[in-house]
Parts: structure tokens; sequence; C-alpha cells
């Protein structure tokens, strides 16, 4: 049910009659006075008692926030950040041959038709595989070992992988030739 909006003037005639108007007492304001005072007095008793509380707590921020901190520069960096303190060239030749690598598996990937489908899904397993290998090595030369043979296995990882690449999509090249011209005999 709503209730109906009433203009100022309807409301005071409606209430008319029902509003308090009686004086307080002789002596209220004092006795109110007086009553705030002691309640103010009970307050500042109450905040004396707990004035430890504030320190504590602001003792527990500085030492959560000190943990934190410990935390966060305790932190050992990742194994690509590693690699590059131990070998800093890792970073610009891995850059080139991830993007070459990027590049051929993306024609790779619009090459894909149902006739090589699963040459495809093959040769994208083994560049994972590949890739797992890499990683492996990046954590060996990480945790010590001989970083010229390692170094040297992970450049060679690479160039399997662009070969590997570079044999399937000639392979599907091949295979689209054939299959036009089988078409083409076919045909005439």
């Amino acid at each position: 049910m709503m209730m109906k909006k009433d203009n100022i003037e309807q409301l005071f005639e409606r209430l008319q009659g029902q509003f308090d108007l009686e004086e307080p007492k002789t002596g209220h304001r004092d006795r109110f006075m007086e009553k705030l005072q002691q309640h103010q007095g009970t307050v500042a008793l109450h905040r004396k008692k707990s004035t430890w509380w504030r320190p504590l707590s602001i003792a527990a921020s500085v030492a959560l926030i000190a943990l934190l901190g410990l935390q966060v520069f305790n932190i050992r960096p990742s194994i690509k950040q590693q690699v590059v303190q131990i070998a800093p060239e890792v970073s610009n030749t891995e850059f080139y041959f991830v993007s070459l690598v990027e590049e051929q598996v993306q024609l790779l990937k619009n090459q894909k038709t149902p006739e090589n489908a699963q040459l495809v899904d093959d040769t994208l397993m083994q560049l994972e595989h590949l890739e797992n290998d890499y990683k492996q090595l990046e954590r060996d030369l990480v945790n010590g070992g001989d970083s010229k043979i390692i170094l040297n296995a992970m450049i060679t990882n690479f160039q399997i992988r662009i070969d590997l690449l570079k044999e399937v999509l000639n392979s599907i090249e091949n295979i689209k030739n054939l299959n036009s011209y089988s078409n083409e005999n076919i045909t005439i």
C-alpha cells in the first residue's frame, strides 16, 4: 500500500494535538550535562585502559610488512632470468630463434588440411617435446652444468626445430603439388 503524499499543511492538521508540548522539568539541562560528563569520564577511563593496543597493533603491522618485504626480496629469479645472468648472449639468440620458430609454426598451422592433419599434429607434438628438452637444458645450465656444452645443445635444439618445420612444410607443399598433378591428370 502506498502512502499518500501530504503537503506540509495537511500533515500538521492531521497531527494536531499529538505533539509533545511539555516543558522539561527544572534543572533538566544541568542533569543532562552531569550525565554527559560522567559518561565522557567513563569513556576516557576505557581509552586509558586500552591504549596499549595501539602500539601493539602498530608493531604487529610493521612486523607483517617486514615479513612480506623479506618474502618479496627472497624470491628467486626465474629460470630465464638466471640463464641470462649466466650467459647474457642467450637472450638475443633465443629471441631470434623463438620468433623464427613461431613464424614457421604459424605457417604450419595455416597449411593444415584434412589430408595433412596427422602430419601437422605429430609435428606440433614433436615441437612440444623439443621445447621441454630446451627447458631442461636451461635448468641444467642454472644448476651448474658445463655451460659451453649446454649452450651448444640449446642452439642445436632450436636448429632441430627449424629444420623439422622446414622439412614438414616442404612435405606439405609436395603433397599439395601431387594432389594438384593428380587432379590435372584425372580431368584430361
